[in-house]
């Protein structure tokens, strides 16, 4: 039997690779990292996320890829993965943050945030599906920039969910300022 290999993250021994299956065009243009929004107080930051989040996107998925989409109208919610791709490399070996950019939050591990600097910036968001369009997904309540590219869509199955969820304080109040159901 061979040993499992003890490979650290900077070694590059198991480079997989991805092509995207399309693009998301929306308005949000400016990435949270960038120097003015990083400026901002964390709630002004999260307004700011919400204000994006419930603008409309567009998915538009590679035209050679005839027949990925056929029966995703059935769903009214779709997990959208997809790659940060204006973090620039150096950002990537960050390991650990304060959530939204608050140093009230505790410093966490970027794997215990929504960060998107994070050694692979490999995102997904469940957003409400408004239209399809042939190769074209008209969404709601996604966080991602314009140009991102898409990586896959999964239908979204609330039934998989596990019912013993326990998520920290500030996560909760992170949830609470973008309007969810956590209480802050």
């Amino acid at each position: 039997m061979k040993e499992p290999q003890n490979n650290s993250v900077g070694q590059d021994t198991n480079i997989i690779q991805l092509k995207s299956v399309g693009v998301i065009r929306n308005q949000s243009k400016a990435p949270g990292w960038d120097g003015n929004l990083s400026k901002l107080d964390w709630r002004e930051r999260a307004a700011r996320m919400r204000k994006q989040s419930e603008s409309v996107s567009e998915l538009i998925i590679d035209a050679g890829l005839d027949g990925v989409l056929d029966g995703i109208d059935d769903f009214s919610h779709i997990m959208v993965i997809y790659w940060a791709h204006l973090v620039p490399a150096e950002r990537r070996s960050t390991t650990r943050v304060h959530p939204m950019g608050n140093r009230k939050f505790p410093l966490v591990g970027v794997f215990a945030t929504r960060s998107p600097v994070r050694p692979n910036s490999i995102l997904t968001s469940v957003v409400r599906l408004i239209e399809r369009r042939g190769n074209v997904l008209q969404v709601t309540g996604l966080d991602a920039l314009d140009g991102s590219p898409i990586l896959d869509i999964k239908p979204y199955q609330p039934c998989n969910e596990p019912k013993d969820i326990k998520i920290p304080d500030w996560m909760k109040k992170i949830h609470y300022e973008f309007g969810g159901n956590a209480k802050g």
